[in-house]
């Protein structure tokens, strides 16, 4: 059974920490100065784990806060997302830099169906519609 949250287990990482792993799956209890400088515990050990970001929308929703629990699951989707093209995503994002509508719906499509980036592809397949009736297509500098 999945266990209601409540907005005092906000944020989770600092009053749930036995819900909160690390992307190894170590517990968040094992990131201390001296884990790191003994090589215990590296970087593949420091980042957010879809999972919590899921926990903390769950929150969120709690809380009545659901712009922000809806931020937090298009985030959960994003960390499964390589770093090269979320950058290449946010560059086609920024007004001008599109050619046109096509361009952005073929990168919707892309992390629909390689990621699994439901909420992010939604996202971006509105900002197409926008930019288009906005004119934002066109390079502006």
């Amino acid at each position: 059974m999945t266990r209601a949250f409540d907005p005092s287990d906000y944020p989770i990482g600092e009053k749930r920490l036995d819900l909160v792993a690390t992307p190894t799956g170590r517990p968040v209890s094992d990131l201390t100065a001296p884990a790191f400088a003994e090589g215990r515990v590296g970087r593949a050990d420091i980042g957010i784990t879809a999972e919590g970001l899921r926990r903390q929308a769950e929150v969120a929703r709690a809380a009545g806060r659901a712009r922000l629990a809806d931020n937090f699951e298009r985030g959960a989707e994003l960390v499964a997302v390589p770093d090269d093209v979320l950058i290449a995503t946010y560059e086609l994002l920024r007004p001008g830099r599109a050619r046109d509508r096509a361009e952005l719906e073929a990168a919707a499509a892309e992390l629909r169906r390689a990621y699994g980036a439901e909420r992010i592809a939604w996202l971006i397949e509105d900002a197409a519609e926008v930019y288009e009736r906005r004119g934002l297509f066109r390079r502006r500098f």
